[in-house]
């Protein structure tokens, strides 16, 4: 019987393996022209009957076509249009397989105050979910940990990489906070919770006060008897290089939590900001950008108009508020290839089309503090561009037939297609 299974076990791991064909992209080699497409910039200017140009993985906006050389690769995008790269903020991508399964989710860590765990170590370039978000133009992600109160920090990732050290575009550059709900709930929503939970949850933010106060004092000191690790992580808030992210929704919070980082000089992202609309002017004030839930939900309160969500970005726009739009990262992350029309969704109720677009592309570069590498068809920038042969908000249009990253040219098969390509065949369409 063990001399009968062995072959078996062989041959079902080949057929396994046979499956994963696909793998990231070398180097850019041949400089890439690009022409008759529509370029839209990101940041709501469109050329008509543009020319790009990308070497050694950067990109170059051409006033006309050059002469093209043997050496040159042309791609033909008459009638198509050029994009920047979707950026998907505030995800748990790479970090959760299969959220029912523990095996396959490496997304909270123990304990309250975690400033120092760094989420791009779990990150999982194998992950299937990933070359389905590449399909629909969503090139570079946020991957951010959740758990605790200070959950820890998070990464901007390049969805093409062989590992996590391949992947790390901009390495630890946010620490992720998440505000207890100051509202009051009988019991805390729950029998036997806390009486006041209001109460309960700033004492919980004073707690968060307290240990920023000692990790001031103890960065203040020039030597050390030993290294706290905690400490040592939150340097990048207090010197400004990092933005601390605090996950919160209502007007109490939010105010809370400009509060919280005017006293530490912390530079502020609110991830939430269902009521957002409802103190925009003081957000605009005080420059706090907003990383918006998905507008298809419902609104947060009661007494809101029903079509809240889906105008809250047009109000905060309007109100000069640097914001973007995410899915949510409790269950979210499957569907992060649904970002490009969630942003159509929004240019339906009071954003212009560019508006839209700049609002999943140069606004979350400006935020994350990539916009000078990337989020808009400038020169000099990282080539992460999308050519979709309709528009690429659209999901009834939206085809996209080439996309870069850094100037490699990547593979746009994924799981979806392949299953797709093999029924196809089966029943002979």
């Amino acid at each position: 019987m063990k001399k009968l299974l062995i072959p078996i076990f062989c041959f079902l791991g080949l057929s396994l393996m046979a499956q994963e064909t696909m793998h990231p992209s070398p180097a850019q080699t041949k400089k890439i022209v690009i022409t008759g497409a529509t370029l839209h910039i990101g940041n709501g200017q469109v050329i008509s009957n543009g020319t790009v140009s990308i070497d050694k993985g950067k990109l170059t906006i051409l006033s006309s076509a050059p002469t093209l050389s043997a050496d040159v690769e042309h791609i033909d995008a008459s009638g198509k249009h050029i994009y920047p790269g979707v950026i998907a903020p505030n995800t748990n991508l790479g970090l959760v397989e299969v959220s029912s399964t523990k095996s396959t989710v490496d997304l909270v860590e123990l304990g309250e105050m975690n400033p120092n765990i760094r989420s791009i170590v779990a990150y999982n370039t194998d992950s299937k979910v990933i070359n389905t978000l590449r399909t629909n133009g969503v090139l570079l992600a946020q991957i951010v940990p959740k758990g605790g109160l200070i959950s820890g920090s998070s990464t901007i990732v390049q969805l093409d990489a062989w590992n996590w050290e391949d992947a790390a575009y901009a390495l630890d550059n946010g620490v992720h906070m998440t505000f207890p709900a100051l509202i009051n709930r009988p019991n805390g929503g729950r029998r036997g919770g806390d009486s006041d939970p209001v109460k309960a949850g700033l004492e919980r933010i004073e707690t968060a006060r307290v240990f920023f106060r000692e990790a001031k004092a103890y960065l203040n000191e020039k030597s050390h008897a030993s290294i706290n690790l905690k400490f040592e992580a939150t340097k990048g808030l207090f010197d400004r290089s990092k933005s601390l992210y605090i996950h919160c929704d209502l007007v109490k919070e939010m105010l809370t939590a400009i509060d919280f980082a005017k006293e530490f000089n912390f530079k502020l992202v609110i991830a939430g900001g269902a009521d957002s609309w409802m103190i925009a002017d003081i957000l605009a004030a005080n420059q706090v950008a907003v990383i918006l839930h998905e507008p298809h939900a419902l609104p947060a309160a009661e007494d809101d108009a029903v079509d809240q969500p889906y105008k809250t970005g047009a109000q905060l726009q309007k109100a000069g508020v640097l914001f973007t739009i995410c899915q949510d990262t409790s269950d979210g992350y499957t569907q992060i290839r649904n970002l490009p029309f969630l942003a159509g969704t929004m240019s339906a109720y009071g954003l212009t089309r560019e508006e839209a677009l700049s609002a999943i592309t140069l606004n979350p570069a400006k935020i994350l503090g990539i916009a000078d590498r990337t989020g808009s068809l400038e020169n000099g920038k990282d080539a992460n561009i999308v050519i979709c042969q309709g528009d690429l908000l659209d999901m009834k249009s939206s085809v996209v037939t080439h996309a870069f990253i850094q100037g490699r040219a990547i593979d746009l098969n994924n799981k979806h297609t392949q299953l797709y390509n093999r029924y196809k065949y089966k029943y002979n369409l």
